[in-house]
């Protein structure tokens, strides 16, 4: 059955999947889905700000609601496993490369970029404090650095050959990882967090993964400066406050 408004739908359902495409519109979708508490899943990009995601997720904690947002990249089976791998040891850094292409009404990775940026979190977890980007017509190059000293980097491609992939650096080896597997790993994930009410992405790393994006677009702003992640969420924050 197809319906014309979310408020009817939330009449109907247990669960919701926000597909919407356009990322600008989620945080005003999402709200009534929050405040209906049921659990939601929302598709990248998961918000069209820094701001709008804060304000998402601050909702959703506010209404005790399990919500979470993700790319399908992070769930595929090397990437997920790679602590376990035994030829790799600890993890050292990662550099991830993926398509990035562009949207006018989005900040730059946002719209793409954030499927290659997922990948680099799943493998270096939280953590990260400056980033500085490099940017051509062609080429983005993102490069972050975590409180612990690792380096963390992000090629994204829009001329050539703009696949998915990774190399991680770890004390005993280097290993390749990050394939796209398809949906179905996403898909899975989005069925046992609908049975249990547990994101298997927190709201944590969700936010810090949305700053570090933020901060590559202004470092983009500032020619390729290092730009700290705090400032940059500080910002955010009092924007977000004064969406409530």
């Amino acid at each position: 059955e197809i319906v014309d408004s979310i408020d009817k739908l939330l009449e109907k359902v247990d669960v919701v999947l926000l597909e919407s495409v356009d990322g600008r519109p989620h945080l005003a979708q999402a709200t009534p889905v929050i405040k209906a508490g049921k659990p939601l899943f929302i598709d990248k990009p998961g918000a069209g700000s820094l701001a709008d995601a804060i304000a998402i997720l601050a909702l959703a904690k506010e209404h005790n609601v399990p919500v979470f947002s993700s790319s399908s990249l992070r769930f595929g089976p090397d990437l997920q496993s790679i602590d376990e791998n035994d030829k790799l040891g600890e993890v050292v850094g990662c550099s991830v490369h993926a398509p990035c292409s562009l949207e006018e009404h989005h900040p730059d990775l946002f719209w793409y970029g954030v499927h290659g940026v997922e990948m680099l979190y799943t493998v270096m977890g939280t953590g990260c404090e400056e980033v500085s980007r490099t940017h051509t017509a062609d080429t983005d190059f993102v490069a972050g650095r975590w409180k612990d000293g690792r380096i963390g980097t992000f090629r994204g491609i829009r001329k050539g050959d703009a696949t998915y992939g990774a190399m991680v650096y770890g004390t005993k080896g280097i290993v390749p990882a990050g394939n796209y597997t398809g949906y179905a790993p996403l898909v899975e994930q989005i069925a046992t967090f609908f049975k249990t009410g547990k994101p298997p992405v927190s709201a944590e790393e969700t936010i810090e993964m949305f700053t570090f994006m933020e901060a590559a677009d202004e470092s983009k702003r500032q020619g390729g400066a290092p730009v700290k992640l705090d400032g940059v969420l500080k910002r955010a924050q009092e924007e977000a406050a004064k969406k409530k």
